[in-house]
């Protein structure tokens, strides 16, 4: 077998490949043997048919076309390991002379990874927030801790801000009363916002056994996102009392014996959140200058497919769930089709521009991941999907999914490693030194985030 390359643009290569008849023979006799098993001729014994007698009876040119079906896919991944490409995709194949006893030629057309050139990274520099914890977030923690240990007696007032009713609800649309529409007992906190749009001034002021309608779009069940007529009537007003912030409510709420631990505690946790968020913002811009700094070409059918994905997997899943269309949803977040079109692309484009880019440190930084980070990797993605480790870890090998967890726990530790190398300052101007431990698996899910773009995740398609 002989094969060129002719490289079409950065990101399409044409391979036009020749091969001799004679590495043909073994998918020739697989193709007779085939058809063999498939039909019957009468003087023969079924699998004992003669080639001669099958090109008599059902033509050279069917055997052909199966043989040549079946050699295809190994040429082509002779071809593509010979010239030593990284392919996206499937290709698009053109036999292009076949001539019974001499030869097979043909041409491949198929999107591959760009050759990129990652400059010196290590003049980044980036700017995040600071890492302060004030008084007041530590009072507004332990006012948080307090709400929970909450307690309510009932009152015979009417209903307050901060009270919780027990109520009875009924949903109309079109007048009708809806099957799913109906509800007894719920509790709601007044001012909550955790239930329908409206209802916080319908309640207030009702006592028990007070009633009232209003109209709210609903937000879930058979008519989500329709207008409804909705009759809510309380049967109990109770108020809500907090416990006094002391050391016996300390003890109550915390394993400390007093108030000022319990805030101290309160102040290291508050300060571990934000050092986590101040590493993530580290990352993320890093991410962000090292991709201003590269030059990627992205193949234009991988961005497409890429593009649907992402509007497939919002509108048919998560947006399904939700019970809500894609019409609906961005006349919630305020967007237009054509914004929403173009929110689309940029976030498929940078997902892209992320793999690559990150890819390519991989095997020039010659990173590599052992079992322990995969383990660790697979413990945290299967906690996420709600899935025990064993069940997600069996999910992964079954759909043989483990090289893409394998990528993605590598192109975290190439983020790692940039983030390392730049320079990173606080907004008080201090150099911030982050933490070592946990950085990779952190950038791990920045990079995560960076290619699936949050809102509309995709699946990745880069693996040829």
């Amino acid at each position: 077998m002989k094969s060129a390359v002719e490289t079409l643009n950065p990101t399409r290569v044409r391979l036009t490949v020749e091969v001799p008849f004679e590495e043909l023979k073994d998918s020739l006799d697989a193709a007779y043997k085939k058809i063999n098993q498939q039909v019957t001729v009468k003087g023969f014994r079924k699998g004992k048919i003669p080639a001669r007698i099958i090109d008599q009876r059902f033509g050279r040119g069917a055997v052909l076309e199966e043989a040549v079906n079946d050699a295809l896919p190994k040429f082509y991944q002779d071809a593509v390991n010979e010239a030593e490409l990284s392919v996206l995709g499937q290709p698009e194949v053109d036999i292009t002379e076949l001539k019974d006893g001499e030869t097979l030629n043909f041409t491949a057309e198929v999107d591959v990874r760009p050759a990129l050139e990652i400059p010196d990274y290590s003049g980044i520099e980036v700017e995040v927030d600071a890492v302060e914890v004030t008084d007041e977030d530590i009072e507004k923690s332990v006012e948080q801790l307090r709400e929970r240990f909450a307690s309510t007696s009932p009152v015979e007032r009417a209903a307050e801000d901060g009270d919780v009713v027990t109520i009875d609800l009924e949903a109309k649309v079109d007048g009708e009363v809806l099957e799913d529409g109906i509800a007894s007992g719920v509790s709601y906190t007044i001012g909550s916002g955790e239930l329908l749009d409206g209802i916080d001034d319908a309640v207030k002021g009702l006592e028990a056994g007070g009633e009232a309608t209003f109209t709210s779009e609903l937000k879930g069940g058979s008519a989500a996102g329709k207008e409804s007529e909705v009759t809510v009537k309380v049967t109990q007003v109770a108020a809500r009392e907090l416990p006094e912030l002391d050391d016996e409510f300390a003890q109550l709420a915390s394993e400390f014996d007093t108030l000022d631990e319990l805030k101290a505690d309160s102040r290291k946790r508050l300060e571990n959140m934000k050092q986590y968020d101040q590493a993530t913002q580290a990352q993320e811009r890093v991410l962000e200058k090292l991709l201003e700094l590269v030059e990627v070409p992205v193949p234009e059918k991988l961005l497409e497919d890429e593009i649907n994905t992402r509007k497939h997997n919002l509108e048919h899943h998560q947006l399904a769930q939700m019970g809500l269309t894609l019409d609906k949803y961005l006349e919630i977040q305020g967007t237009t089709a054509e914004e929403f079109e173009t929110e689309t692309r940029e976030a498929a484009v940078k997902g892209i521009k992320t793999q690559f880019v990150l890819d390519e440190l991989v095997k020039s930084e010659k990173l590599n991941v052992n079992q322990e980070e995969l383990t660790e990797h697979l413990m945290r993605r299967a906690a996420s999907s709600g899935m025990s480790p064993d069940q997600f870890a069996q999910a992964v090998v079954e759909g043989g999914q483990v090289p893409l967890l394998v990528g993605e726990v590598a192109r975290g530790k190439a983020l790692a490693v940039v983030v390392e190398a730049a320079t990173v300052k606080d907004t008080n101007g201090e150099i911030v030194d982050l933490d070592d431990e946990d950085e990779a698996e952190t950038a791990t899910e920045t990079v995560e985030a960076a290619e699936a773009a949050a809102e509309t995740p995709a699946e990745e398609k880069t693996e040829g």
